[in-house]
């Protein structure tokens, strides 16, 4: 199962210019512990879907929530040449074809 079929939001913007998030929420419990305990949801896994670093990589879970917020680092910056998604809000496409 993708990580698209397991979470009812999954969406990223911008945190600041040269980071994005991604935030992930769930309508129960037991799909939230699901993804956290996939051996496939690492910051390491994260890191070779985006192209940088795994330590750049930060996975904030909030339970209270049920939410999984991920941090990392934009390829370019906001607004930026280099840049084809100036809010980020396209940014959660690799994450959420996830298979978890």
């Amino acid at each position: 199962m993708k990580l698209y079929d397991i979470a009812f939001v999954c969406r990223s913007k911008n945190a600041g210019p040269f980071q994005l998030t991604i935030d992930l929420m769930f309508n129960n419990e037991a799909d939230y512990r699901k993804v956290l305990a996939s051996p496939a949801f690492t910051p390491c896994r994260i890191a070779e879907l985006y192209k940088v670093a795994p330590e750049a990589v930060a996975i904030k879970p909030f339970e209270a929530i049920l939410t999984i917020k991920v941090a990392l680092p934009r390829a370019a910056s906001s607004g930026s040449a280099l840049d084809s998604d100036v809010y980020g809000s396209q940014q959660h496409f690799p994450l959420g074809s996830l298979e978890i």
